[in-house]
């Protein structure tokens, strides 16, 4: 059973929208959201990364989180946000690349988290778990949805899609900045609500696709005001989410890239990698393309990772060992143990420096860029993971590798708030 609830939103007057709208706080650094903010002073990055104005002090200093809660009061005082008159909730729609992604956003319990109805598939960091914990709780807002996915059988989708029509004037559109289409329409109809609500009950679980950190944190605030004695009932024990049929979202592999061969040199590491993948020179790719195409023949049948050293392109395969558990059976998993920590010395893939991780949808000629430069000396393309076999994962209470997975669509903050207190 899976408790969803109405809230009554803050967001952008229709015309501001395109102005507030940003990027997720965790997709951009430090240097690159300080760009978007001098450019758009009104970026809602000025909520989400108010590290980004106040550069001269510590990153945890509270004064970082002051400075976003006055942000976000300025944004109501002003009138460019404003609070909907009553409870509803919300469709966000994505078009982009030719395709639609449509999801239910509206606020999820944390004893659903607590319990695992609601189901996540990776481990947080403490730093941003923490830093996540202190913004929402001196902001007192969700201001960046947790994308959550449902296993559904067709119905639960169909209905949701049905609520809106080609005719229907979305509340808020805004264009992100890879060209896609974002659309927010807000229901309040209390038949289509009431229903809403009876067929989330009956769905079993959810599972986290972005946002683990955010969801976590919507907890620890919770718990915090617990231990504090404090009332933590109400909409505080309440985190907001964005709901997308399971086979309706959009899986790409997630880049790992290094900062050096440790004592090997390009030919030398080629020599101990063929000791457990077989290596082809693999040829030019698409640098336009997300995730490179295999080439071997039966591709169910083997691990495959592509790798970019010294200027070229190989395909890297393994057999596939079939009595392998689920967890080991996966392509970063087995990349992690055989490579990153058996030729690196790699063994913490959440902390070393010397590996870094590229998001699935930045194009392969990306990874190309960063290596050519010499700020990294080999990149690996990961293949998608499939969604089933996530969910199979965080059905069984398992924790994939750190980056394991890039979700699309990607939500932008600032298009809807949840707030509390």
């Amino acid at each position: 059973m899976v408790r969803i609830y109405r809230f009554a939103g803050v967001r952008p007057e229709r015309s501001e929208a395109q102005a507030i709208a940003a990027v997720p706080y965790d997709v951009v650094t430090k240097d690159e959201a300080r760009t978007i903010i001098s450019k758009n002073p009104r970026s809602f990055l000025r909520v989400s990364r108010t590290d980004a104005e106040l550069v001269n002090i510590p990153v945890d200093d509270p004064r970082i989180y002051e400075r976003a809660k006055e942000n976000f009061e300025e944004l109501m005082k002003s009138g460019e946000m404003l609070r909907d008159p009553e409870p509803g909730m919300y469709l966000y729609r994505v078009r982009q690349n030719d395709e639609e992604f449509l999801g239910l956003c509206c606020c999820l319990d944390v004893d659903d988290y607590r319990n695992t109805s609601i189901r996540r598939h990776e481990l947080t960091r403490y730093d941003k778990e923490e830093d996540r914990t202190r913004h929402i709780g001196t902001t007192k807002t969700h201001n960046g949805p947790v994308v959550l996915l449902y296993r559904d059988s067709g119905n639960t989708f169909a209905f949701i899609k049905s609520l809106i029509s080609p005719q229907t004037v979305p509340d808020a559109e805004v264009k992100g900045a890879d060209g896609g289409i974002h659309q927010i329409y807000r229901i309040t109809d209390a038949s289509a609500l009431d229903r809403l609500e009876k067929t989330f009950a009956d769905i079993p679980a959810l599972y986290i696709a972005d946002g683990h950190h955010r969801a976590k944190s919507a907890v620890n605030v919770a718990d915090r005001r617990i231990v504090a004695g404090l009332p933590a009932d109400g909409e505080v024990s309440r985190f907001m989410g964005v709901m997308f049929a399971h086979n309706r979202v959009r899986i790409h592999g997630y880049s790992r890239l290094l900062v050096d061969l440790g004592t090997f040199s390009h030919n030398t590491f080629l020599e101990n990698l063929a000791k457990y993948f077989e290596v082809k020179p693999y040829g030019r790719v698409n640098g336009r393309e997300f995730n490179i195409r295999p080439k071997c023949t039966k591709p169910e049948n083997y691990h495959i990772v592509h790798m970019y050293l010294g200027g070229e392109w190989y395909e890297c395969t393994r057999p596939v060992d079939k009595k392998a558990k689920p967890l080991d059976a996966l392509d970063v998993a087995v990349l992690q143990t055989y490579v990153l920590e058996g030729l690196l010395g790699i063994s913490d893939p959440r902390g070393d420096a010397r590996l870094q991780y590229l998001g699935g949808a930045r194009p392969v000629a990306d990874l190309e860029k960063l290596v050519d430069m010499g700020e990294y000396q080999l990149a690996f393309a990961m293949q998608p993971v499939k969604v089933d076999t996530v969910l199979s994962i965080a059905d069984a209470g398992g924790v994939m590798p750190p980056k394991s997975t890039w979700f699309e669509p990607k939500l932008l903050s600032g298009l809807v708030v949840h707030t509390f207190d």
